[in-house]
Formats: structure tokens, sequence, C-alpha cells
């Protein structure tokens, strides 16, 4: 069975005693030095991979602090701190093999809004389109974009002086930071803003640390002027972090904030920053620009620009394609047709917005004159999104580019180590020339998007950082494009910060370099915070810049996977890190583990690490999980039990085993499978978790709701024949507490009473067999559809199935039922998969036989029915039955409305399921196109995960988590409607969830559209 894992990298001694005095010294928030924290922050979205002896989680300012005075302790000097935001940078910039100090957990508190003056004072931890959000009701926002922004911190931004889509127009994060409060080493707290030379003189005459910083600073400044005004490229991107040019402000004043952003953590902990804020432009048009190739569009970046929009974006061919995969597409398909004989290989999106839409009208129209008059690129055509909602659709494909290229099908998949240059953006298409020239060298594919209009393109070339022999391709590669970018009056970092590419710092800093070095040794003079990356201090010669290829590659550690575990747990391995799970949004339906423990363990991130993770030490010690799975399924012993039994006893007395900690990341799951649909990479942890807790399982007991749940499809049948006698055991109270205390589970479902058989027999429904439907005529099959029962609609609510049953009838169709069989969704989540790919087996060969019939199979909930197409493709062999959601049956049946229907008045409101709204997108609309053919109205409403997913919010370890998951979004917007009869959801479980919390009922789609049928005594 799977062997005992024991960590193999122990704290190291000196760590451990300063963890133990930061407790004893007053530290609040977590500190977390367990296996499973290290390993999921050991990454990032880079290719690296960095073990950090701890993570801490301040609370407040004073716990930074707490920190900080620490550390310059004469023992503790040793001691290695780096800061940490969102974790999404690209090049290692918060990766160390100390102590990671997360500022996002607790420190994300909007502490004030002045609308009247426009700015805003915000811990460092708040997410950028959180504080956007805060802001739109006061009609602002904070305008540095970027395409990670719904997960970016603004502590993040500033340490990396962050900036993306039009920037040319609004700058960078640096233009817009008014104050800064940074904890420095020893604790001071320094006020960062424009100062006087009186100010600034009045503060160097002070003690302290604050004090010394800014002397050395001003003398910088003052000394090296000249060089300093001769060496940085005049760019939109120019250089960042150390920013010696902005030292001193066009009005004279002197702003240590202009060397702080940037600066990657290595000089101080921001804990919190008073940000300049902007009016929201009323209109926003993007114009769509197709290309026959990327050079094309590349080139006419130039004509473009001469209308000076306010951005302008690029994506090449290969992340089009990626996106017209992805869940995204379907969203934004209309706005870049194929009607050309030429296919599009790249195309540009320019913005024009303003406050005048008749003004804005015409610029986007003398625009469009302008490039139709204009012969100098080949263009294929354009469309126009017009309005904030269409614009922001087109920009969320453009903003998933950085995950779709990580979803490529092949091993060498693209890897970011050279994808943020910048160089003048008239030259931009030359210097691409020479850049993809080199690639190509190298034999190498490569995917292309960015800022055309400030020169940046994000390159990733696609190397598989298994194979040794590509890995080693980051040195010369980099050397190369390093040189090139120097060629071309460039940078090679020119968006996303130096990190571990900080070794090509002294080559673009020249004769200033010695200056960065001072000012280090002026900040932290025993390089303890983030060392090795931009500059190491004067005061320690010995100390070097990290080397780009100095540090373990994830690649390194990936290798050592055998290749068939590789290959067969790619959606755990292959996650790239992007950190698109991080979402804030609680109205977003992924990953609601992660918005509402915010523990990064929870999260399809943290899982696949661990995953990862824990799939390397089980190679490590020659244990192959793919036939200790096929074993397992088949195993029969008596002895199993007692094994489990004597280890599950041995890890309640303290046994060490890494498995406990993936346990319990893969436990808080929800399996809701919105991963699977919105991560761009498709790391689909419901898959991999089921497949970890039959292994976990075969070593360790099972919790007794397990099988509570796992055999809920067989037991209730049985025990749906005496459904007095059930819901009476079950609201008695010595019975609740023996679920909740001794089988793990709360809130138990009651059995419906209604007369399901009844309803059956008054609209003449019969049982489906084969032998039946094949007696049907052509026509009669036509006008027939057969019920595919689930346990939860067909026991717990049974009205839900009457009612599709009678509309369905009313709508002229004879409604077969097929058999009830289990569906073995609950197997599955369980990871019973032995017992599932025998319920599969055996229920997909009766749905199959009664499918071959040619009479059509619908189910009823969404989840249970998807599985027929999800979960039943990893049985091989399987013939899988063609189940369709009950929506999309209806859009096949249903005629088209008359031209003259009259206007549609919107009146139900659809809170969709998430694994349906995720893994079959195209099926909310459905919902609405029903509606619609029947002459109503149907807006859908943006909403997170509701807490329930399937038995989630029963288990008595989820109940806490599961109504912080309901608050977070549903709670909200039911609070918000006083009543819920226009509000309609098609999950069972989201309807529960609903009752269980508020006592209200909420209605399914069909129920909405049966009341209208009756009333309108309508046929088909």
């Amino acid at each position: 069975m799977i062997a005992r894992l024991v960590p193999e990298h122990r704290l190291a001694r000196d760590y451990h005693r300063f963890l133990q005095q930061l407790r004893q010294a007053g530290f609040r928030g977590e500190i977390t030095p367990d296996y499973a924290m290290r390993t999921v922050l050991a990454t990032d979205n880079s290719i690296y991979q960095r073990l950090p002896q701890a993570a801490v989680f301040p609370m407040d300012v004073a716990d930074v602090g707490c920190l900080a005075r620490l550390a310059v302790r004469t023992e503790f000097r040793g001691i290695v701190l780096a800061a940490r935001g969102g974790g999404t940078g690209t090049n290692g910039q918060s990766l160390t093999e100390g102590v990671i100090v997360d500022l996002s957990r607790h420190m994300n508190g909007i502490l004030e809004i002045n609308a009247e003056q426009r700015w805003v004072r915000v811990q460092s931890g708040v997410v950028k389109d959180q504080l956007n959000a805060a802001l739109r009701a006061h009609g602002l926002f904070f305008a540095p974009e970027l395409s990670t922004s719904n997960r970016a911190t603004i502590g993040g931004m500033i340490n990396t002086d962050a900036s993306g889509q039009g920037s040319c127009t609004y700058g960078k994060t640096r233009d817009h930071v008014l104050e800064l409060q940074t904890v420095l080493l020893g604790g001071e707290l320094l006020h960062g803003k424009p100062m006087t030379e009186s100010e600034l003189q009045s503060n160097v005459q002070r003690d302290g640390m604050c004090a010394e910083v800014l002397q050395s600073a001003r003398d910088i400044a003052d000394s090296h002027a000249e060089l300093i005004k001769t060496t940085f490229p005049q760019l939109n991107r120019c250089l960042t972090g150390y920013d010696l040019a902005h030292l001193r402000q066009p009005d004279g004043r002197f702003n240590i904030n202009n060397l702080l952003c940037g600066s990657e953590g290595t000089l101080g902990f921001v804990v919190e920053a008073k940000l300049n804020v902007l009016p929201i432009p009323k209109y926003s048009i993007l114009v769509n620009i197709r290309y026959s190739s990327f050079m094309s569009a590349l080139r006419d970046a130039k004509a473009l620009m001469e209308q000076k929009p306010l951005s302008i974006e690029t994506v090449d061919s290969k992340v089009l394609m990626l996106a017209m995969q992805d869940i995204v597409w379907h969203e934004v398909a209309e706005y870049f047709p194929d009607n050309s004989d030429i296919p599009t290989q790249g195309i540009n999106l320019v913005e024009f917005s303003g406050d005048y839409w008749l003004e804005l009208e015409q610029r986007v129209q003398s625009f469009i004159t302008h490039i139709q008059a204009d012969g100098s690129a080949d263009r294929l055509g354009h469309t126009l999104a017009i309005g904030e909602e269409a614009v922001q659709q087109v920009y969320a494909m453009r903003k998933r580019a950085v995950g779709l290229l990580g979803n490529v099908q092949e091993q060498a998949r693209p890897q970011p180590f050279v994808e943020d240059t910048a160089v003048p953006p008239e030259r931009l298409a030359e210097y691409i020339f020479e850049f993809r020239a080199l690639l190509d060298g190298y034999g190498l594919q490569y995917g292309m998007f960015g800022h055309v209009d400030a020169g940046v393109l994000h390159v990733r070339p696609a190397l598989d950082m298994k194979d040794p022999k590509q890995a080693a391709m980051i040195r010369p590669i980099t050397d190369a494009v390093a040189a090139l970018t120097q060629k071309y009056g460039g940078l090679l970092w020119g968006e996303h910060g130096k990190g571990l590419r900080s070794e090509y710092a002294p080559k673009y800093f020249g004769g200033l370099y010695p200056a960065l070095q001072q000012l280090k040794a002026a900040f932290d003079p025993f390089n303890q915070l983030n060392p090795g990356k931009i500059a190491t201090p004067a005061s320690m010669p010995e100390v070097h810049l990290t080397a780009v290829d100095g540090v373990t590659l994830r690649g390194d550690l990936d290798r050592t996977i055998a290749e068939q575990v590789w290959q067969s747990y790619d959606t755990a391995v292959q996650c790239n890190g992007n950190g698109a799970c991080y979402n804030f949004d609680p109205d977003d339906a992924m990953c609601p583990s992660w918005k509402a423990t915010r523990d990064r363990r929870q999260s399809p991130k943290g899982r696949a690490s661990l995953m990862r993770e824990w799939l390397r030490q089980q190679g490590d010690m020659g244990i192959d999980v793919l036939s200790q799975s096929a074993r397992l399924r088949q195993e029969i012993s008596l002895s199993a039990p007692f094994r489990k039994l004597r280890n599950t006893l041995a890890m309640r007395r303290g046994e060490q085993d890494f498995s406990h900690e993936v346990y319990e990341a893969m436990a808080g799951c929800l399996a809701c499978k919105s991963c699977a649909g919105q991560c761009p990479v498709k790391v689909n942890v419901p898959d991999f978790r089921s497949r970890f807790l039959e292994l976990y399982h075969g070593r360790y007991l099972r919790p007794l709701k397990d099988y509570l749940i796992g055999s809920l499809e067989f037991s209730i049948p049985l025990l749906a024949r005496f459904p007095r006698l059930y819901n009476g055991l079950m609201g008695f109270a010595p019975i609740q507490l023996f679920l909740e205390r001794v089988a793990g589970m709360v809130d138990s479902p009651r059995l419906s009473y209604l007369d399901f058989a009844g309803t059956c027999k008054h609209w003449n429904v019969e049982m489906a067999t084969p032998a039946r439907l094949n007696r049907l005529s052509a026509a009669e099959r036509k006008r027939s559809v057969i019920l595919v029962q689930d346990a939860f609609t067909r026991y717990f609510e049974a009205s839900v199935a009457m009612d599709l049953i009678e509309l369905v009838s009313r709508l002229g169709y004879r409604v077969y039922l097929a058999p009830f069989f289990a569906n073995g969704k609950p197997l599955h989540v369980q990871g019973f998969l032995g017992a599932f790919e025998k319920t599969a087996r055996r229920t997909g060969a009766a749905l199959s036989e009664l499918d071959a019939t040619g009479v059509a199979l619908v189910g009823l909930d969404p989840a249970m029915t998807l599985a027929y197409r999800q979960e039943y493709t990893k049985v091989s062999g399987l013939k899988l039955p063609n189940v369709r959601l009950i929506q999309e049956w209806l859009l096949e049946v249903l005629p088209q409305p008359e031209e003259d229907a009259g206007e549609i008045e919107c009146s139900y409101q659809l809170l969709a399921h998430c694994t349906e709204k995720t893994t079959a997108p195209a099926s909310v609309g459905q919902w609405q196109a029903v509606f619609e053919r029947l002459g109503l109205g149907l807006s859908v409403l943006a909403t997170g995960c509701c807490g329930m997913s399937g038995t989630y919010g029963h288990e008595t370890r989820n109940l806490k988590t599961s109504k912080t998951i309901y608050a977070q979004s549903w709670g909200r917007l039911i609070a918000q409607h006083e009543s819920t009869d226009n509000l309609l959801a098609d999950g069972y479980s989201c309807r529960s969830q609903v009752k269980r919390m508020e006592g209200k009922t909420i209605a399914h789609p069909l129920q909405a559209l049966l009341a209208y049928v009756r009333e309108s005594n309508l046929h088909c």
C-alpha cells in the first residue's frame, strides 16, 4: 500500500528558533512550517521551484513590525524574508528558501475612499479588481491594468511596478502611488511621499533607519545625476525597481516611493498605500482587427497609433486557436468571424474611450476610415465591441492568454523566462523578426501576445522542462534575448519585474550598479530581504546575484516522476501556476474553497502542487501508483481492514506521513469542477482528488460518512418505501447527534412524501424498455422522451421530477421513465473508483441500450446528467449514452417564436449551477433561448458557488466553510430580493442549500415554464 511519506526537507534549526521567538515576541498571525504549505508556496507562475522554510501570515502592521524587529537581532541575521502577495509572478520574485511573509490573507482591507479628492488608502493585500469593484459605486477606478487583475494584489503591483494594457495612456503603478507605508528592517515605519528639500532635510536629520535610507538615496540622486540622465532608455516601460531616474520629480520634490516601486520586497515590506484613482470613462468601443499574419499585426502598430487610441493589444494565431477551445470563446466568437478564405493569424484590439458618445463615435469612425484608406498592412477586416460589457468580454479572452498558452497538448509548453521584453514601439516588428529567427534557430514553437503601443510583447518559447537538454536552453536563449533587447534600445524586463533574471541588472545599470548596491546596503545591510534579486549590498562584496539557472527548476523535480504517471495525472502536473483559481470575485464560480478559507492549499493550484509533490515522493520510494490503483480495485482481502486500522491508529499517535497533509487539501475540495471548466490549463481537481482518495484509503480507514454518501444511490430507493419512518428518524435528536458526531453528516435531507407513481399514472408514463420503445413508429419515437432519474430529484425533490413529466406531457410528448439506475457520481466524488467503474459500466450499458432506440434521453439534475459525458469518459471501452440536459432537449423541440411575438418581458432571473455553467458553458444561454421560445424573459445573475455542491455542505467538517461560501455570493444575492418568486435555480444542491440557509424555496426553471404553459394552455 502507500508507503509512509516523511518530508525530506526538515526545518533548519535557526529557522525553528526564529519562529519560536516570533510567537513569543507577540506575533498574532499564523506561523506555518508544515510541508504542504511550504510546497504550495514553493512555486509561482515561473519556471522555478524554491522550498521555503516556513510561511507567516501577519494580521496587521504591528505583526510585520514584530517580524522586522526580530530579524535584525544578531543571532537571526542569517534569516531570509520574502514578501508575497498574489504569488503570480513570472520570474520567481517572491520565491525564497527562507520565510515567506504572505501579506494577502489578512492585510486586505480597503481603509478609506475619498471620492471627492480621488484617492484611496488600502492595505497591501487588496486585490486590484476588488479595489475597482469598491470604487465603481463612486464612478472611479485604479488605472494600471494587467491580465491577472482578479488575483494580483496592490502590494504585488507596487513591488513590481506593474503595468499592462493602457500604460501609454495611464502609465504604470508608480504613476498612481501617492504615499506608501513601508516597514523597514528593525521595525521602523517609513512614510514615503513626495518631499520638498526642507522636508527631506528635516527627515534625514532624525535618528534611525528611515533617516539613513533617505540620506543614502538623496546622496546617490545628487551625486550621480548626470549618469542617471544618460543611462536609462527613454521608454514607456522604463526601468523598474531602484528607479534612480525618478527620485527627483520634475517639480523638484524628492520621492522615495519611486525607488520602492518595483523593488520586489528587497528594501522593506510595503504594508499600506495611498493611491490616485481616476473617473471611469463613460463609453468604450473596441475595434477588433484581423490579419493574415502576426507580423502584419505588429507592423500595423505605427499606423494604428497615429489615431491615439487608449491602448492597442495584440494576440497571435496560437493564442487565438487555444481561445477557440476554451470556455471564454462562446462569449467572443461573434467578434472574430471566419468569413475569409485567408485564415486569421493575428489580431489587434484597439480601444477608444471617452465621456461623450458622439465624440467617441466620431473618433472611431475616423479611425475606421483611416485604416480602410491605409494600405500599409494586410488587414482582413474588423468588428466593433461596443459598450463596457462587450469590451470586457473580448478583454477576458486576451487576459486568459497567459493561461491558455499553458494548455497546449504537447509536453513542450510555453515557458515564461524572456516574456516581457520592451523596445521602442516603432522598432517592435523589426525586433520581433529577429526574436523569432532566434527561436526558430532552436527549432522551438512559441506564442505571442502583448501591448503593441508600449513595445512590449509576451513571448513564451515552448520547452519540455522535464527534458534536461531543453531545460539547458534557458541560459543561452536568455543571454541572446538580453543582448537583442539592448541592440534595439530596450529592456529584458519591461513589465513583470526582474526576479531571478536580476543577474542582467549590472549590465543594464552599468556604472550605476554600485549605487544600487549602496542603496541595498542602506535598507538591508545583511542581505536578508529577498536576497539575490536586483542588487547585492555593497557591505557584503562576497554575495552575488542569483544566476538565471542557479535555482531549482520545476522541471528538475518533475522529471523524477515516471512518464506513465505524469501522463496519467496530467490534469494535476500540467498546472503552470498562473493562479487564475485565486480569483477574488465571490460571484465567480472558481474556486469556492479558496475564497472561503484564503488558504492557498485549498485551491486548484495548491492541490495540483501537492499532488505533483506527492507523486514525486511516491516515485522516489519506488511506488507505482498506477499498478497500486489497479490492485486496489481488484483486492479482496480479509487482512486489509486490520492493516488499515493499524495504520490509522499509528496516524492518530502522530505518525508522520505527507499523505495526511495532501488529504486535508483534497478533503476540502467541493468537487464542483469549476476548475475543470474555468482554469485555462484545465486543472481538474475532482478527477485527481478521487484517484488520491482511492489510494489514501487503501492504507487508512475511511470515515463513516464516505460509506453513507457512496451508498446513497443504492440505499435510498429502499428507504424511500418508508418515508415517514426515515424522516422521523432523521428528525430524532439522538440520531442527529450520532450522524453529526460519529458519521460526520449534518442536516440530512428529508424524503419526499409526494405521490410520484400517481403522477406517472396520471400522465400515462410507462417504464422504458428497449422492447417497448422499439415497437414505436418513427413518428412516435420523435414525439417521445425518456426521463433518466437521479436519486436527488426523484426521492428528495419529487415535485420537480413530477413537474417535468407534466411539462413534457403538456407540450405533446409521451414520457417514458428509465428504470432507476445508480449514476455513480457520489462514488466517484468519494474515491470509490472500483465501485464507480462497475456502476458506470452497468448503468452506461443499460442507458445506451435505451439510447439506441432513437428516443431522446433527458436528465434533470445538471451535475448528475453531466456525469454521463464527463466522469463516464474515464471508463475505458464504455459506450457513452447521450443523456441531454433538459434545456438542450427543450431547445431542440420547441418551435421558433414568431417574428411579431412582441416585446419580451424579462421576468425571471437564473442562478445557474456552477458545474453546469463552467463545464457546459452553452447551457446557460440555452435556458435563455428556451424561455425566449415561449415568449418569456430570463436574465442570468452572476453567482459563485452555493456551498452545497452535492453532499459537501452536509459533511460536518465542511459546515462552517459551506456557510461562508453561501454567504459570500448566494446569501448576499438572495438578501437583495424581498421575494424569491422570480428567482430560479436548476441545481438540486443549490435549491436545497437556499432552503437550508434561508428557509426559502427557489423554483427550477422548468417549473416557471410549466406555470406559463398551464396558464396559456399551450400545446405543441
